[in-house]
């Protein structure tokens, strides 16, 4: 299994489309939405980046045979 360069664009794209949805809310006034915003697109990154870890740990554990 390599190194999956789909997640890198997909952590991208959702950046590019918070950053984007921040701006209009904060410039429109809606400064607690854009908070949210922000807020919801780190927690989908996060999670994709945690199960990308487990899934590296389950690699090593089997690399090693550690259980």
């Amino acid at each position: 299994m390599g190194f999956d360069i789909d997640l890198i664009f997909r952590i991208v794209g959702v950046g590019i489309l918070v950053s984007a949805a921040h701006y209009v809310l904060k410039n429109s006034g809606k400064e607690d939405y854009a908070f949210l915003a922000t807020l919801g697109g780190l927690a989908i990154v996060l999670i994709w980046v945690i199960q990308l870890l487990g899934n590296f740990f389950d690699q090593v554990r089997t690399v090693f045979k550690l259980w």
